[in-house]
């Protein structure tokens, strides 16, 4: 995500370096590398012309500290108008109503229908809603099925009609059986089109007119670049939609559609798509992804990700067993089960400082924990428990029962066991930690 933009204002930035001063000539050196690296990741050129522009004119009036270098400067300058093109703040999705009608529009292939699970899961999860999805894509039989698979999956109902091709009439009566059960949020879930046609606009102006919906989200595929600023700015003008969703943000894109979108159709980005799992979705932070654009990482996200996996309770039996040496292969692969639910790993890395670059070139496969977890699962529960009893005729076992080789087991043992002894050491209070740094300095 944004690795092309991020290594080229990289190098924009490394112009300024040794200078002891901001000046017109370098800052415009500086500048046309920055509009030269927007427009290569499929920014609207006009928007790039503006933001540079604007940049400049910063740029030129500050004061630079002497304990501030002017590329720090010019860094710190780049990174809040990223902020302020891609929206400034934070907007919330509005939950207002009873029940909350949210609509659902966007082209065929966008992702409109996963969205619409992965949004009614977390908002049964995170904002402790009721939701009911509506199948009201009448033409795509596959999509009215593919809707009620995914509803299966997060155990949120999913309201059809078979054989109704009338989807105005198959939302409205979507809506007064949430009111019947109780319910407080229905989803629609629209068709689409391989490109914008009249039917279609008239199709969904049409279920907006009939239940009028507190939220209309345009949910478009980034990977489609400047396209998907066509698109939304074409579906804007009918629909008057509230927020943009922007789907596959963890694909190879470029990230125009994320830069260029707030400024062409003046509506936020809400939410963004970061992998194929229901748990992919993302609340859209500006400031956060500005940061994440320009190698800074993004912690407060991560942290946010560890804590939905947190579980205080676990997290106190756990260091009691730790501070007992007692941690185990079944704790140890519990801690993997938590990592892998907060997402696309090399997505996590990405998030600390300076690691997205590191790991820039570096396949992390999602299924990396895979072999890990056959070697555990083929132990035994004594073996897992107490490793100290995993001999060489056991090893060999484990290795013929996970389908990996004895170097494998020798080597998670191995590492297993550094990690028990560290988390030893850490869990003993501060003279202990005082210790093992010592130990480290020398």
């Amino acid at each position: 995500m944004f690795e092309n933009l991020s290594d080229k204002l990289e190098r924009s930035f490394k112009l300024l370096k040794g200078e002891g001063r901001i000046t017109e000539i370098n800052v415009a050196e500086t500048l046309k590398e920055v509009r030269r690296a927007l427009l290569d990741a499929d920014v609207n050129y006009k928007i790039a012309k503006t933001f540079t522009d604007t940049v400049k004119e910063k740029a030129l009036g500050q004061n630079v500290l002497k304990s501030v270098k002017p590329s720090q400067m010019l860094v710190k300058i780049v990174h809040d108008e990223l902020a302020s093109l891609m929206g400034g703040e934070r907007t919330d999705i509005n939950l207002k109503g009873n029940p909350t009608v949210i609509l659902m529009s966007g082209l065929q292939g966008s992702g409109k229908t996963t969205f619409s699970a992965k949004l009614a899961n977390y908002l049964t999860t995170k904002k402790g809603r009721t939701v009911l999805m509506a199948a009201c894509d009448v033409y795509r039989p596959a999509a009215i099925e593919q809707l009620k698979v995914l509803g299966e999956q997060i155990n949120v109902p999913v309201y059809s009609e078979d054989g109704n091709q009338n989807a105005v009439k198959i939302a409205q009566n979507a809506i007064k059986e949430a009111k019947l059960k109780g319910i407080n949020t229905v989803i629609i879930d629209t068709a689409g089109r391989l490109a914008i046609d009249e039917l279609m606009m008239k199709e969904i102006a049409a279920i907006k007119s009939a239940v009028s919906p507190e939220e209309i989200l345009f949910v478009v595929d980034s990977m489609t670049g400047q396209d998907a600023v066509n698109t939304a700015k074409e579906f804007n003008d009918r629909l008057d939609f509230n927020g943009v969703v922007l789907t596959k943000l963890d694909g190879d894109t470029r990230g125009g559609a994320a830069l260029s979108i707030k400024s062409i159709v003046n509506k936020p980005i809400k939410f963004v798509g970061t992998g194929e799992k229901i748990e992919a979705l993302d609340v859209f932070h500006p400031e956060r992804m500005a940061d994440r654009i320009l190698g800074m990482g993004d912690i407060v996200s991560l942290v946010e990700r560890a804590e939905e996996q947190y579980d205080v309770e676990e997290a106190r039996k756990l260091q009691k067993k730790i501070a007992k040496n007692q941690f185990s292969f079944d704790d140890f692969l519990s801690q993997i089960q938590q990592i892998k639910k907060m997402g696309n790993i090399k997505d996590l890395a990405s998030m600390i400082p300076g690691v997205g670059k590191a790991l820039k070139n570096v396949d992390i496969d999602d299924d990396a924990f895979k072999s890990i977890e056959a070697i555990i699962h083929s132990m035994t529960p004594d073996e897992r428990a107490n490793p100290a009893i995993i001999n060489g005729n056991r090893r060999k076992r484990i290795a013929t029962g996970s389908g990996t080789d004895i170097q494998e087991v020798n080597k998670l043992i191995k590492q297993f066991d550094e990690t028990r002894r560290m988390m030893k050491m850490f869990s003993g209070g501060n003279n202990k930690v005082k210790n093992v740094m010592r130990n480290m300095k020398q």
